[in-house]
């Protein structure tokens, strides 16, 4: 049996890779900032990490606020690791993080590049965004008379439960380096996105589609972020909609 931690567990993503690996029969510690007993804000670091990354085989880095910090947090844990002699770090990123000069995007792509300097074994998986991103986004802009959206942009929204999947199965194997992406089934317009949510929730809303300007929407309005070559998802953004309505 191994110890394998993961970071942000109490997410979207981490709470469903943690059930994954305890199936599998791991021992899995659970590090969030408000969760005991491995109630860490990685941004801090200190004794609380030290604690619980020691005697851990794996770590699996679910954590990342875009609200700031995402690097110092990822330099305390790789030094947290190191000093405990971590033999595996996986990290969960993003598809077009070095095609797309968005901000939350570049912070993921220096994590990367700090995973992969760290003189741990690792490895790195990029996946498109959630199917619950496209839906708040919608329920954001659905307060208003007219949903207002990009032009020209396409999503590849994916199913988080799949991508815990793959997680737990790379938590599980050695150290592979950056392993192939992993995209959504369907590369749709948000426009197509935005009537399929409109329709499965009730809303009457007019749609519109608006130009916008700068470099990374002309990187998101040319695909950057998309992987039509890696389409491997299962769950569809209508099959998500019948599950989480409203």
């Amino acid at each position: 049996m191994t110890t394998i931690l993961v970071t942000g567990g109490t997410g979207t993503l981490g709470r469903l890779v943690t059930e994954r690996l305890r199936a599998d029969g791991h021992e899995v510690r659970v590090l969030s900032r408000r969760t005991p007993p491995y109630a860490v804000d990685l941004r801090e670091g200190g004794a609380g990490l030290d604690a619980a990354v020691d005697g851990v085989d794996t770590i699996v880095h679910c954590a990342s606020t875009q609200t700031g910090g995402d690097e110092k947090a990822a330099a305390n844990l790789i030094a947290a690791a190191r000093r405990a002699g971590v033999r595996h770090l996986v990290y969960i990123s993003i598809v077009g993080v070095d095609r797309v000069p968005f901000p939350y995007y570049r912070t993921k792509l220096a994590v990367e590049k700090a995973v992969e300097e760290s003189g741990l074994g690792w490895t790195v998986l990029r996946a498109t965004q959630f199917h619950d991103l496209p839906v708040m986004l919608f329920r954001t802009l659905a307060r208003l008379p007219v949903l207002l959206l990009p032009a020209m942009v396409a999503d590849q929204p994916i199913e988080v439960a799949e991508v815990a999947d793959r997680l737990a199965e790379l938590a599980q194997g050695e150290p592979a380096g950056r392993v192939e992406d992993m995209g959504g089934p369907q590369i749709r317009t948000l426009e197509s996105l935005a009537r399929s949510y409109l329709k499965a929730t009730g809303r009457r809303r007019a749609v519109l589609s608006v130009p916008l300007f700068g470099k990374a929407y002309r990187a998101f309005r040319e695909g950057g972020h998309l992987t039509s070559e890696h389409a491997v998802g299962k769950g569809t953004f209508e099959e998500y909609l019948a599950r989480h309505r409203g």
